[in-house]
Parts: C-alpha cells; structure tokens; sequence
C-alpha cells in the first residue's frame, strides 16, 4: 500500500501550525485562529446590540462551532475563507464610513 504524505494535504494554517508535527499545540493554535477571526467576521458583519447573558450564550455557541470548524480547518481552506471575509467585511466597514463621513460633509 502507498504511504501518503499527510503534509501536502494539509491547508496552509494547519502547515503553518506544523499540526502534523506538533498536534496538540498546532490544534489549539489553529482553534485560537479561527475563533479569533470568527469573532472579527461576526462583529464587522451581523453583531447586534444584545443583553449580557444572550451575548455570551452566542459567543459559547461560536466557540463550540469552531471546536467544529478546526476539524474541517486541518485540510479545508476554513481559516483562509474567514480571512478573506474579514478583509472584505473590513473594507465594507471603512467605505462605508468614508460615505457617511463624505455624505455629512455634503449636507453640512
């Protein structure tokens, strides 16, 4: 039977992380980076003003989604798809704020 390198399969976090090298520190690595940017992409683009206790209520559900998502994430481009959503959810942000800004400075 063939062996099969499990390192070109890897995405690039998971390679980046060395998770075939290091799999208890590479994991928690990779699951600290994907509930960081699933934090970012949830403020920039669907957080709402919420009560205390039902924040935390969803940030324990996120938390527990990523647990998920770090799984997928070893071979799957998960991380790289929540950066680039970030950077676009990042860009929305700020053309949208230089709008309003430049939409104040016309009324005024």
């Amino acid at each position: 039977m063939p062996e099969v390198n499990v390192q070109e399969h890897l995405s690039f976090f998971a390679g980046l992380y060395r998770v075939h090298e290091y799999p208890k520190l590479g994991m928690w690595m990779l699951y600290l980076t994907i509930v960081a940017l699933c934090i970012l992409v949830f403020k920039l683009g669907f957080a709402q003003k919420l009560p205390l206790l039902k924040t935390v209520i969803i940030y324990l559900f996120l938390a527990f989604g990523c647990t998920i998502l770090t799984f997928l994430g070893i071979f799957l481009p998960i991380t790289e798809g929540l950066v680039v959503a970030a950077l676009i959810l990042i860009v929305y942000k700020i053309r949208r704020h230089n709008f309003k800004k430049q939409e104040a400075q016309n009324d005024a």
